[in-house]
């Protein structure tokens, strides 16, 4: 199975605080692991507000996800006109544009926001692990 992380598991998955299901998910080798650019770029801007949930070293976490096997998808143009076309069920741009992306990966977002489980896509719901925290640099596999 194809599974794209939404910016919360990807976060996790550095600090390694995945809740059981996605880990399981995530260790299994016959799933491949994608990442969106988007996430990255919402580190970035949250992080450089203060967010002390995103306090995060972008470019680390970047390395670490390649290095550990993770498919990054970039932003296109597609993704950008498709997000208009979605219903208004969830104003984060991020995660609209997660949305077109697993759409047009035939992949399953996985996530933590119960509210994109109403997209017209696949989705799985992870609950938010107890102590949910960021890392400095990612674990290696």
């Amino acid at each position: 199975m194809k599974l794209l992380l939404d910016t919360h598991l990807l976060l996790w998955a550095a600090a390694g605080t995945l809740p059981k299901k996605a880990k399981e998910l995530i260790t299994d080798e016959k799933n491949t692991l994608l990442f969106s650019a988007a996430s990255i770029w919402e580190i970035v801007i949250k992080n450089s507000l203060g967010r002390l949930d995103f306090q995060i070293d972008a470019y680390m976490l970047h390395n670490g996800l390649l290095n550990n096997g993770y498919v990054e998808i970039a932003i296109d143009s597609y993704h950008s006109l498709a997000t208009g076309k979605l219903p208004l069920i969830h104003k984060d741009p991020f995660d609209r544009v997660l949305v077109v992306q697993a759409q047009a990966e035939k992949a399953t977002l996985l996530t933590c926001d119960k509210i994109l489980t109403n997209y017209p896509c696949s989705v799985l719901y992870v609950k938010r692990p107890k102590q949910a925290s960021t890392a400095r640099s990612f674990p290696k596999s």
